[in-house]
């Protein structure tokens, strides 16, 4: 059944006080006041004309992200959650993250998101180095990385997020180990630790800076592994650890649940039956740039393109995803996510299997350490 496919809601909030170099999302640099109030009316009738196909579905998570949310103000995000709730569509105990730069925010500002309903914080924190954060264009110092997370925490926080990054240009294997170790002293519950890659059209592209090479880089994965696995953390997820409970918005895109999307240049995917009964996945997309997306609230016309993955597409979406968790994925959460025959799958993943990349266990498929 459809309705049993876990549901979310992601939100776009497209501005920045700069680009970052090595940010290839849909974030534009903030000039000028921004259009708080017209932006969040649209977001309040983009989410309201995606409420009719839903019968009644519950919103499990909400995920604020960007840009950078914590550029809007606790009032305005207040006021999205007030609709959000009122709708009756979003359940009572739903996580609700908000993504935070540390050089946007203060105390009153994390107890404004508190208030609105915000449950879960993500900071960028992405370097607790200062000369690290200037060669990735970041606009925040370490100091103020760590008086944000205090200020989260006297504000109320219990769930807190740090984003942090190697493999950053000039980074050494000791210096990425004192990121793992500050970290670990601000006694927060969840890290995401990922490495810096250089992406299509961005800054860092046309440019390149002189990277760690490739062993270096799996040394410092091997270090943040060893380091959280002793300090209590729970490695679930590619660059996920958890002391307590998982991301649980996160977990709903690796599984290929369901998500809303409203902003900017945000991505949704829905499964429904078609007429012969049989399930398809639609993925849409809406506008990209801010001034398009708030034209669109005058007719509606937020989504730029719609489209049905294709049968044979379906499994690459799947694995590309599912194989991102430590744990993997249950035949019957493929069957009833994809609509797909478990035994053709297998034999897809038989020579990866073979090669010990896979294991294949009571109805599971998992990547072992090795793949």
């Amino acid at each position: 059944m459809v309705s049993a496919i876990p549901l979310s809601l992601y939100i776009h909030f497209p501005w920045c006080v700069k680009k970052c170099p090595y940010c290839d999302f849909n974030s534009h640099p903030a000039r000028g006041e921004l259009p708080e109030q017209a932006y969040i009316d649209a977001l309040i009738k983009d989410f309201e004309q995606q409420l009719a196909p839903l019968q009644g579905r519950k919103i499990q998570t909400v995920f604020m992200g960007g840009g950078t949310p914590s550029l809007i103000s606790s009032q305005q995000i207040q006021r999205l959650m007030q609709v959000l709730f009122a709708s009756g569509q979003l359940k009572l105990d739903a996580e609700i993250t908000l993504e935070a730069n540390p050089g946007t925010v203060d105390e009153a500002c994390f107890a404004g998101y508190l208030q609105a309903g915000v449950n879960r914080l993500s900071i960028g924190v992405q370097s607790f180095a200062d000369a690290a954060l200037q060669k990735i264009g970041r606009i925040h110092s370490a100091a103020e990385a760590d008086r944000a997370i205090q200020r989260a925490k006297q504000a109320g926080f219990k769930q807190i997020n740090l984003d942090l990054m190697y493999g950053l240009p000039g980074q050494s294997v000791n210096d990425s180990r004192k990121d793992i170790e500050h970290a670990l002293s601000m006694g927060i519950n969840h890290l995401s630790v990922y490495q810096l890659t250089i992406e299509p059209n961005t800054q860092f592209a046309l440019t390149p800076p002189k990277l760690p090479d490739s062993d270096i880089a799996w040394e410092m994965q091997e270090q943040a592994q060893q380091l959280l696995g002793q300090a209590g953390f729970t490695q679930y997820e590619v660059s996920a650890y958890r002391q307590d409970s998982p991301c649980q918005h996160n977990l709903n895109y690796w599984e290929f649940g369901d998500y809303l999307a409203i902003g900017a240049g945000a991505h949704g995917k829905l499964s429904e039956r078609d007429s012969k009964g049989n399930l398809q996945i639609k993925r849409y997309w809406n506008h990209r740039h801010p001034k398009r997306y708030l034209q669109a609230a005058g007719d509606g016309t937020f989504a730029a393109e719609t489209k049905i993955i294709r049968e044979q597409e379906i499994d690459f979406e799947y694995l590309m995803n599912a194989l991102r968790l430590k744990a993997g994925f249950s035949f019957a959460q493929y069957e009833a996510r994809t609509g797909g025959n478990t035994a053709s799958l297998v034999e897809l993943l038989t020579p990866f299997i073979h090669k010990q990349w896979l294991a294949k266990d009571r109805g599971f498929i998992r990547p072992t350490e090795t793949g």
